[in-house]
């Protein structure tokens, strides 16, 4: 890699990238703690915020946490970090593809379309 001028970090050359998806649900989340604390600049708890709106969101469809989180770890969502320069609070927003679901997850006037949960995700006694 020395011949490219790479010798720190690795590159990658991604596969194939199918399927795109065109329609985005956005969860935004800024450097503000769960206890009103604010954070200067805190990227990280933005990018942690506005998970936590996308698993609250999907909640109310009838999603557990535990299901939710574990959604967004599987999907191919997208992260951004939207904001830095706007001090003191750091924005960061998560994009979740609306036609991987079985039903319309989109804000309605009739209200979240509940799902079957199944048995759910295993989760520790403690």
């Amino acid at each position: 890699m020395d011949t490219y001028g790479v010798s720190e970090n690795a590159i990658f050359q991604p596969g194939n990238s199918a399927p795109q998806y065109s329609e985005w649900l956005a969860f935004s989340g800024t450097s503000v703690t769960l206890d009103g604390e604010q954070r200067y600049l805190d990227s990280h708890l933005a990018y942690q915020r506005a998970c936590l709106h996308a698993i609250d969101y999907l909640s109310k469809f009838g999603y557990s946490p535990e299901q939710a989180y574990l959604l967004l770890g599987a999907a191919p969502i997208e992260g951004r970090f939207s904001g830095v320069v706007d001090i003191p609070n750091a924005c960061a927003t998560v994009y979740l593809p609306t036609a991987m679901f079985d039903v319309d997850i989109s804000p309605s006037s009739n209200g979240p379309t509940q799902i079957d949960p199944g048995i759910g995700a295993p989760h520790s006694a403690f």
